[in-house]
């Protein structure tokens, strides 16, 4: 039996009409009566005595009565019970610390704005591989990612964002004076580096042994602030996302080296497990994501 047909019937029970009840639920008086008889079918006995143009509750319609008023109000109780409990559930989210620390922040206002009792959990995401991984494992709900040249299976992924990769000095460092660095000029630089995995330094690996540059003179870093910093020391050259150093470049503390090699684009994706459900919440922090990131005031 549907749900549909224990609302019917309690209608019917209430009016003993089948022709009010089809208007008070806005169905033709004939799918009033198939649902009525399919129900009666279905158990076996009569549900209404017709007299005439009467109609009377059987023994047995009265009996149903009682358990298709507890179904319809359970089925009720369930749904408002799901509906609430939206209102506090966890959102896993997988991110680079690039993303967490420029991206993010006002986004996540936005939505704990709107969505006060929600959990955000936020896990580093330090390759996309990983990320990858861990939304097909479940162990997270999205993940912003920027891979550009891997696909990988089972995971939807949406453009976000494109922008620039920046080669960055000191305005101290004698590169800071060259109108054109070319690859090669870099063999004896020390060279800050991301973690293995980050999707940005691989890029940068490959085009520094695309022209045989070593990487012996190398230091990896966890964090892109410590990077920043050990740069504006004069301490090395470092590739970072434009977001990341757009302030210090205008500040003066960094300077952006003009370098004649041909990186793609950074492009940022946030990615979802094909099979994964959305809950409306979840669907929601999709809808406002896309929306925050095509808003160019968000990364001017």
């Amino acid at each position: 039996m549907e749900l549909k047909q224990l609302y019917t019937f309690l209608i019917a029970s209430e009016t003993l009409n089948f022709t009010k009840t089809a208007q008070m639920l806005n169905y033709a008086q004939s799918s009033v009566t198939a649902q009525i008889k399919a129900l009666e079918r279905e158990l076996e006995t009569p549900l209404f005595d017709r007299l005439g143009k009467r109609l009377i509750l059987t023994e047995g319609g009265h009996q149903f009565r009682s358990y298709a008023k507890t179904i319809v109000n359970l089925s009720e109780e369930a749904k408002k019970t799901i509906s609430d409990s939206q209102e506090t559930i966890t959102i896993r989210i997988g991110a680079q610390e690039s993303q967490c620390t420029y991206r993010l922040p006002h986004l996540l206002k936005e939505f704990k704005q709107k969505y006060p009792l929600v959990r955000l959990v936020f896990k580093p995401a330090h390759s996309d591989k990983k990320a990858a991984q861990d939304l097909k494992e479940g162990t997270l709900d999205v993940a912003f990612i920027t891979d550009r040249e891997e696909e990988h299976h089972n995971i939807q992924t949406e453009t976000l964002l494109e922008e620039k990769l920046l080669l960055v000095t000191s305005p101290e460092h004698p590169l800071s004076k060259t109108s054109i660095i070319e690859t090669a000029d870099l063999q004896n630089e020390t060279l800050l580096l991301t973690e293995n995995g980050c999707s940005y330094r691989t890029l940068f690996e490959k085009e520094l042994l695309l022209y045989g540059v070593s990487l012996t003179n190398a230091i990896e870093f966890l964090s892109i602030e410590a990077i920043k910093k050990c740069v504006a020391a004069n301490l090395g050259i470092a590739l970072l996302p434009e977001m990341t150093v757009r302030r210090e470049i205008e500040n003066g503390d960094l300077q952006s080296l003009s370098w004649n090699a041909s990186l793609p684009p950074l492009i940022t994706k946030m990615a979802f497990h094909e099979n994964k459900w959305l809950s409306p919440i979840l669907h929601d922090f999709k809808k406002m994501t896309i929306d925050y990131f095509q808003r160019k005031e968000n990364f001017c």
